[in-house]
């Protein structure tokens, strides 16, 4: 399509990119005799506050992959893949009174590093190598290419182009800065995502409504598509297979969910990086409140464009340019990038900044932790034990700009891709039913043995994919099952957690593992603000999913 912006929107929009890199340099600098060391550049000095890990959570996992990837699943599914963002908020809940208290009890700087203390330092190297793979062939390479579809559709711009664009964007301030300018960075992040996202959601309801504004024209996307606000599928929609009803609820969503908020190192470094316990566990749930709302600025967008598409009249008041780069059940992805042609001056150039934060505050937070990973977990202990700060702060820089270029070459690969955000979902689900058994049982379970862990955790790869064979049409024996995904990820996650009690029962018969964590309930005592405040979240949560059931 050609490019509409105006002035104002070009602008705005540059505003917004200097106002980032500028606090992301300011915030970046040295302390006048002080040079940065690796808990300066990596875990932001331990002082984050909780808002600043609550918005940074935020940032880190609103991407493109929620604004153009959840939009499209939105425009094809529906509601119901905004499970995503409500299990999630549980999973947040969770995690802070779980998990958070015994990582920051070990004075982690990465999820690698705990296993290591459990456990080994040759199960860490597994796992390390497994998540800097994921990060930067799937997460970082998806990202980039939904990132440059957007600049492509909206302003015309060569995906290799707005790909290296945006890779630079994020590398200017967050390879200096580290952690620190990343997180201060993701506050303002969030507001323009926000912001921008709320503008977009209003005005394509506005139009659906035909002027009559928010609510009126809930009710009409509400009434034009009764089957995108079911939360729970049945088994004769098509789309079954990527949410298989009750299943998203009790099934494999938990294995993705807990693995993403509780055991990723770009998520959990955040919390990691709180002034303390108390701060991490209020940022968690600053984030999880958030995480409610969301569905407003990244699914119903994608529903709204559905109603546009079908809807001649609507159409016809669009003009010639509805018409171009149009969405359609093949091409879903595309729906969020066309509504926002359609915004007015000005407004385009806002929406467009929010987009452009939610892409570049995921890229920077996905290549400050596969570089924390690479340096702390890869080349100290295998390459230069005795490094200094300096020497380490470099490498982590290095490391973090070897992913970025890794994953702009791999952006043409990901071009014939369908609902970006499902892919995502269904190749981490290769790796994170073995990662979760890992440490679910490592952390609640004292008789996990090292070699019970590494057998695990090597075997849950040959498990996920023989789960593949079927649904893939690699055969059509009946050997093997044809399973929705997150059935694949539930039944992984659970013959690992056999295969590392089996063996871990074995070795030790039934002893406690030397290793093992000693948890007591003071261990996981909150305080009366958080208990109070996760109570209603639930109680919220639990309202939507009782008005949108089916």
């Amino acid at each position: 399509m050609t490019n509409t912006f105006e002035f104002l929107d070009y602008a705005i929009f540059i505003g917004y990119a200097l106002l980032i890199l500028g606090v992301g340099l300011w915030v970046s600098r040295d302390k006048k005799g002080h040079e940065k060391n690796a808990e300066d550049y990596f875990l932001a000095s331990k002082s984050l506050p909780r808002w600043a890990v609550g918005a940074s959570l935020i940032a880190a996992n609103i991407s493109a992959e929620q604004f153009i990837g959840m939009s499209g699943s939105g425009f094809k599914v529906g509601l119901a893949i905004a499970s995503y963002e409500w299990m999630g908020a549980l999973t947040l809940i969770i995690v802070g009174k779980y998990f958070l208290p015994i990582f920051i009890e070990k004075g982690l700087y990465t999820i690698p590093e705990f296993v290591e203390k459990r456990f080994s330092t040759n199960l860490k190297t597994i796992l390390a190598v497994f998540w800097i793979a994921l990060y930067v062939f799937v997460n970082l390479a998806s990202v980039l290419y939904l990132g440059s579809l957007a600049l492509e559709t909206i302003m015309g711009v060569p995906m290799m182009y707005g790909a290296f664009g945006l890779a630079a964007f994020a590398a200017a301030y967050s390879l200096y800065g580290g952690l620190s300018a990343v997180a201060w960075t993701d506050v303002i992040q969030v507001i323009f995502l926000t912001i921008g996202g709320l503008v977009t959601t209003y005005l394509a309801l506005n139009t659906v409504s035909g002027g009559a504004g928010f609510m009126e024209g809930m009710t009409t996307i509400m009434n034009e598509a009764p089957d995108r606000f079911a939360m729970i599928l049945d088994k004769t929609n098509p789309e079954y297979i990527s949410l298989p009803g009750i299943g998203v609820l009790v099934g494999g969503m938990w294995v993705a969910n807990l693995y993403y908020w509780g055991f990723n190192q770009y998520i959990i470094q955040r919390t990691l990086a709180a002034k303390s316990l108390r701060e991490s566990q209020k940022g968690i749930l600053l984030a999880a409140g958030i995480k409610l709302i969301l569905p407003i600025i990244v699914v119903i967008p994608g529903i709204a464009a559905y109603v546009m598409i079908n809807d001649p009249a609507i159409l016809a008041s669009l003009g010639d340019a509805a018409q171009e780069n149009m969405p359609s059940m093949e091409q879903a992805d595309k729906a969020y990038p066309w509504l926002l042609q359609f915004l007015p001056t000005g407004l385009k150039g806002l929406a467009f900044a929010a987009l452009t934060a939610a892409i570049v505050s995921s890229l920077a937070s996905m290549l400050n932790s596969t570089a924390t990973i690479f340096t702390m977990d890869i080349y100290k202990p295998y390459i230069k034990p005795n490094a200094t700060d300096r020497e380490t702060v470099s490498m982590g820089r290095i490391s973090a700009v070897v992913a970025l270029i890794i994953a702009s070459i791999m952006v043409p690969l990901l071009g014939g891709i369908d609902q970006a955000f499902q892919f995502i979902q269904e190749y981490t689900g290769i790796v994170s039913p073995g990662i979760l058994a890992v440490f679910i049982l490592g952390l609640f379970w004292r008789k996990t043995t090292n070699k019970g862990a590494i057998v695990g955790a090597l075997s849950s790869i040959p498990i996920a994919m023989y789960f593949k064979v079927a649904p893939k049409g690699w055969s059509t024996s009946l050997l093997f099952v044809d399973l929705p995904f997150l059935h694949q990820m539930g039944y992984t996650a659970l013959l690992t957690m056999a295969i590392i009690a089996f063996i871990s029962y074995r070795q030790n018969k039934g002893a406690d593992d030397e290793k093992g964590i000693a948890i007591t309930k003071a261990t996981f005592k909150t305080d009366a603000i958080y208990n109070v405040s996760a109570f209603a979240l639930l109680l919220i949560l639990a309202a939507l999913y009782a008005f949108f059931w089916s």
